[in-house]
């Protein structure tokens, strides 16, 4: 099964496979994380996706804005951490944040 995500101005295509379609289907819901169409900080359609790992074991996937550099990271479940969803402010928004400024 293939899905498509937008974020930004791209297109991110994902296969997901399982032995059976109910199996497929749970993959297929492990990225149930929305497109997201712009920065929430900016409001620039220049996004990508990013990983990076801090201190050597702390693994990190989130949407960059290219423009200002803000950053909406992912988040896992701690029952599954192979489910995968954006992070939320208490209000419901997207949790955008802007670059730190001791990482210029």
């Amino acid at each position: 099964m293939m899905t498509t995500k937008r974020i930004g101005r791209r297109q991110f295509h994902f296969t997901v496979e399982g032995s059976n379609f109910h199996e497929t289907v749970a993959e297929y819901d492990r990225l149930s994380f929305p497109d997201v169409a712009a920065c929430g900080l900016c409001g620039s359609d220049n996004l990508d996706l990013t990983s990076r790992v801090a201190q050597g074991k702390y693994k990190y996937t989130s949407v960059k804005c290219l423009s200002c550099r803000a950053d909406l990271t992912f988040g896992k479940n701690k029952d599954d951490d192979q489910s995968y969803f954006l992070r939320r402010k208490e209000t419901g928004e997207l949790d955008w944040r802007a670059m730190d400024k001791a990482d210029k």
